[in-house]
């Protein structure tokens, strides 16, 4: 993740979708099934840097993330 032109927010691969566009819904329960049909440019590896991404913004200790079933 890098700050792109949105605004100076991180984006995912210098696509136009920054890291809170995936992170929110992921806090709102939506499966990467969902996430991925609502962006197709996006992959299931795109989701989890991001919530990487996130955790380490925060400065919270690294987890590994499960995959939603």
């Amino acid at each position: 993740m890098r700050p792109d032109p949105v605004e100076g927010k991180p984006t995912i691969r210098g696509l136009r979708i920054t890291v809170e566009t995936v992170v929110r819904p992921v806090a709102g329960s939506w499966t990467f099934d969902e996430i991925l049909s609502a962006y197709p440019d996006l992959e299931r590896e795109d989701i989890k840097q991001a919530l990487e991404y996130a955790a380490a913004s925060a400065n919270v200790p690294f987890y590994r993330f499960r995959e939603p079933a």
